[in-house]
């Protein structure tokens, strides 16, 4: 099953990094939040991505056609003909497709650009820039089961994203775009699309998270996958350092490799 990732915003709220590039290039660690995303992915035994650019998506593309080589010990030798030897074999079970969505493209507009990389299957898609410890297997076998077109892992944070009332069958009644109260439940990402989606997205201006999730609440066909674990968006400096410490404490929740 392929994982479409979108990373192509201009991440203006942390600019201090992402001047220099996309924000899923914001190293947590060594390694580009971008490359957890795709570990925690991977570690489930999803191993196919379709990587959704945009701003400074070039760098997105430079590190994965120099990944072998940067993760693996080589030596230059000058002497023989400019030989160059890897003297380990580091490299990911992945297949990865990087995608130029357009600049100013929305999220919406993003996938539907993806369309026929797609093909007509169901497919997983989240956000550039967040961490969790969902269970995706269990999330998966939730959303095939609803037999609806579209499922959204709901967590209940600070309350600063758009809300979501889902009743006692976890579908989604009404999505609205901001909340005031704390405590409501809010997309988190980590969501199981049906190819059908793609059809309620107009075009490029269209934000995947208005009148698309929108419409598929009120046709019935959106489900909520309540998650009670961590969940962290990397929205700023300040959750950078708190991702950074979590990490460097041995306190990530999202890291399920060795």
């Amino acid at each position: 099953m392929k994982v479409v990732i979108l990373a192509g915003g201009f991440g203006t709220r942390i600019s201090e990094e992402s001047y220099l590039k996309p924000k899923p290039m914001i190293e947590i660690g060594d390694n580009p939040i971008l490359w957890h995303i795709m570990k925690y992915y991977s570690s489930f035994g999803f191993h196919e991505f379709i990587i959704c650019c945009g701003y400074k998506g070039y760098v997105i593309k430079e590190y994965f056609a120099d990944y072998y080589l940067h993760r693996s010990d080589v030596t230059f030798d000058f002497t023989n003909g400019n030989d160059m030897i890897v003297h380990n074999n580091v490299t990911e079970p992945w297949k990865v497709t990087i995608v130029d969505t357009g600049l100013h493209t929305m999220t919406g507009g993003r996938i539907k650009r993806i369309k026929k990389y797609i093909g007509n299957e169901t497919f997983m898609t989240t956000y550039g820039d967040g961490v969790s410890d969902v269970d995706l297997e269990r999330l998966l076998k939730f959303h095939q089961s609803s037999g609806r077109y579209a499922t959204i892992t709901a967590i209940q944070p600070e309350g600063r994203f758009g809300a979501l009332d889902i009743n006692t069958e976890d579908k989604v009644e009404r999505f609205s775009e901001k909340s005031k109260e704390n405590g409501g439940w809010i997309n988190a990402g980590f969501m199981v699309l049906e190819p059908e989606v793609i059809d309620y997205i107009a075009g490029d201006e269209t934000f995947f998270e208005r009148e698309p999730l929108e419409k598929l609440s009120k046709d019935g066909q959106l489900m909520a996958f309540r998650h009670n674990g961590f969940w962290k968006c990397m929205d700023t400096m300040r959750d950078k350092e708190a991702l950074e410490y979590m990490w460097s404490e041995n306190l990530a929740k999202w890291k399920r490799w060795e």
